[in-house]
């Protein structure tokens, strides 16, 4: 299962993700979501968990949690939406 976890901290790091996520069994990736300009976290990432049952768990246990000073949101990922082409305006 994909979780996505928002409101993150911009010190966190991936390491960071796996450690907490771990926790609750096996945790196949942690992804942040970066600035693709300034290489800054955007706030988000996602986490690839294999077992359905532990990521449910640990989406129940780390929802509206702590997580180095500030309260993460954790769901399930849905999948990403189209979006229309953007067109440059000149």
């Amino acid at each position: 299962m994909n979780i996505y976890i928002g409101n993150l901290p911009y010190q966190v790091t991936e390491d960071d993700l796996r450690d907490a996520f771990s926790q609750f069994g096996q945790v196949d990736s942690a992804n942040i979501i970066t600035d693709k300009f300034s290489g800054r976290s955007k706030g988000f990432g996602f986490v690839d968990m294999p077992h359905d049952d532990e990521a449910r768990e640990a989406i129940e246990s780390m929802n509206d949690k702590d997580l180095k000073g500030r309260t993460i949101k954790v769901n399930e990922a849905r999948p990403r939406e189209e979006r229309p082409a953007r067109r440059d305006r000149y």
